[in-house]
């Protein structure tokens, strides 16, 4: 199902205005109702794997789908999956034209349904790598290693999410450390905002050790003192994020927006804004050869990839 976020502010404000008489109605500015939407005819749907809320995830990718739209003339539209495998299948159904994902599950859709890799990211520090981290309570006594971590609880981001379960799952068992041997291992629930989730819950102390990508302590920073936890831990990098199309998308439409991906250079002040709202330095093209350590992971991890959502 599509969706898209509407505000129930105006709503409100015009509720509030209808009569001089009426009380004063109170606002709930983190309140929004989810609206689902037909799509558009001849509309190119973008969908962002929700590893952070919708909010997050609109304010990271509006700008670059405009910047879509100008440049390439084509009707570029944003839509919001709630979860990883709910991504997945959007796309298998032909609902997602244009995913931004995680490498992993960049090779899933490849598998399933024939995805071609457009491009792919380079992180804020310059690296086309990205790499997941361990984190834990500073104060856990327990926790002081990796080897700590058996017989712990372990809250990760998603089965399919790349930096904060599939990146650290193979860390423990290049440990010598199995699933088997934690305590339990659960996932952040409900739709989006699955990496805040993990980072929230570990500080919360309900679990002893979480799995979260590179970079996401930075984004609960407003809400919790994130010097009260610990990266126990850095996973080895694997390649960034990835823009890719589906298998049947025009291939002259997905040569267009490849090509507009490619020309986003962080040295022109318009390009910068968008790249910077991203939360990347720029956009290079990629080949499927770069993917291949993330089909070793997925192997050594015993992950089927043919396997639908």
């Amino acid at each position: 199902m599509m969706k898209t976020l509407l505000p129930l502010l105006p709503i409100l404000i015009l509720a509030a205005a209808c009569s001089r008489e009426e009380p004063p109605v109170a606002v709930d500015m983190t309140k929004r109702a989810e609206v689902a939407v037909k799509r558009e005819p001849n509309s190119i749907t973008f969908a962002y794997l929700p590893q952070y809320s919708h909010l997050v995830s609109y304010k990271r990718q509006n700008l670059l789908v405009e910047y879509l739209k100008n440049e390439t003339g084509l009707n570029v539209k944003q839509v919001y999956p709630d979860t990883f495998d709910e991504q997945v299948k959007m796309f298998g159904q032909g609902k997602i034209d244009i995913s931004f994902s995680n490498p992993f599950v960049y090779i899933k859709l490849s598998r399933l349904y024939g995805a071609r890799a457009l491009a792919r990211v380079v992180e804020l520090d310059g690296k086309k790598d990205f790499r997941g981290m361990i984190i834990c309570r500073k104060d856990n006594p327990d926790v002081q290693t990796i080897d700590d971590c058996r017989g712990k609880r372990w809250i990760a981001t998603d089965p399919s999410s790349a930096g904060g379960y599939l990146f650290a799952l193979g860390h423990f068992i290049d440990h010598g450390i199995g699933k088997s041997d934690f305590a339990r291992i659960d996932f952040a629930p409900g739709p989006g905002g699955k990496q805040e989730k993990v980072v929230l819950a570990v500080h919360a102390g309900k679990y002893d050790i979480g799995s979260v990508r590179e970079g996401t302590l930075a984004v609960v920073a407003d809400r919790i003192d994130v010097g009260e936890l610990r990266v126990l831990a850095y996973t080895r990098s694997y390649p960034g994020w990835v823009y890719a199309v589906r298998r049947d998308l025009d291939s002259a439409v997905a040569d267009t927006i490849r090509q507009a991906l490619l020309k986003l250079d962080g040295k022109d002040p318009g390009h910068k804004k968008i790249l910077d709202a991203a939360a990347i330095s720029g956009v290079v093209a990629s080949s499927e050869s770069e993917f291949d350590p993330v089909r070793a992971l997925a192997v050594k991890a015993g992950l089927d990839l043919s396997e639908e959502p």
